[in-house]
């Protein structure tokens, strides 16, 4: 596939200078958690760490990702944020949050100007 392409084409692509940073999410909760406080978790996950910080969640209870709500790149301040509420809450016993990575192809390397 051509490398030369328009600007026009590297927007609807999201590459090169329009690469779209995202970060996943390994959760694991507590065994003896009820259905009820993992759905309770979880609300309180996309109120208060992703509505608030301008963010989407993709996935499941325990993995997914994590992209901006509107076009652009998740910044490492939004992630540290994510982070430190998750770190918060007691119903989880592992969290793990992978550094920065290209949300369209997570193959792909990060962009130094991202």
């Amino acid at each position: 596939m051509a490398t030369n392409r328009s600007r026009r084409l590297r927007k609807k692509l999201c590459v090169d200078e329009f690469q779209e940073l995202g970060f996943e999410l390994n959760l694991d909760f507590k065994e003896d958690l009820s259905d009820e406080a993992i759905d309770a978790f979880l609300d309180a996950f996309l109120a208060e760490a992703m509505d608030a910080n301008g963010l989407d969640y993709v996935g499941g209870d325990d993995f997914g990702l994590v992209c901006k709500a509107t076009r652009g790149s998740v910044t490492e301040a939004q992630r540290a944020a994510v982070e430190a509420w998750l770190k918060g809450r007691s119903e989880l016993t592992k969290i793990e949050v992978s550094p920065l990575l290209d949300a369209w192809y997570p193959e792909k390397p990060v962009n130094p100007a991202s």
